[in-house]
């Protein structure tokens, strides 16, 4: 009887736990609502320019990499393969679905050591800045094998050299 009731009581701790975290979860969810829908992937995306496979770590809001978005399964950490276009990015995901980014919504790419719950040594992540609607998003990858993580660098600065910014208007 001296074992069972502190191993009920530390069940309880933990349960307890859990349902604060969904309870979390569920509230994040409700205040990100207002994100849109997201890009549909292209039927026929074509040839990548680059490719690796590698971890997708997280959608978070731009400058904030604790701040996870939740909502169309941007938060879920998966394997995933990330893929270059000349028309856009696209994250294929394991157990989640596809992440489709346009081009002319790639806002910058950078290297980074961490972001929501994902610390790495120096330069290991490859952090996307993009815009979707109102919200200024990070998306962040570790590749698998670290030389492709130099090759999907060269191909994301030079899509986002060559696209067209978002909302820009042709006109003098």
């Amino acid at each position: 009887m001296d074992k069972i009731l502190p191993g009920l009581a530390m069940l309880a701790i933990v349960a307890v736990v859990f349902v604060l975290l969904g309870i979390g979860w569920r509230n994040r969810l409700k205040r990100q609502s207002d994100v849109e829908q997201l890009p549909q992937v292209p039927a026929a995306p074509g040839e990548p320019t680059a490719a690796a496979e590698g971890q997708y770590v997280a959608t978070t809001t731009a400058g904030d990499w604790l701040d996870r978005i939740a909502v169309h399964g941007l938060g879920i950490r998966t394997n995933a393969t990330l893929e270059v276009y000349p028309h856009g990015v696209l994250y294929e995901r394991s157990g989640a679905p596809a992440l489709y980014i346009p081009a002319a919504s790639l806002t910058d790419v950078r290297q980074d050591n961490g972001m929501a719950g994902k610390f790495v040594e120096k330069d290991g992540l490859l952090v996307i800045a993009w815009t979707h609607g109102s919200h200024e998003l990070d998306t962040g990858f570790r590749t698998r094998r670290a030389a492709d993580k130099d090759v999907l660098y060269q191909a994301l600065q030079e899509l986002i050299s060559s696209a067209p910014a978002a909302g820009a208007t042709s006109g003098k």
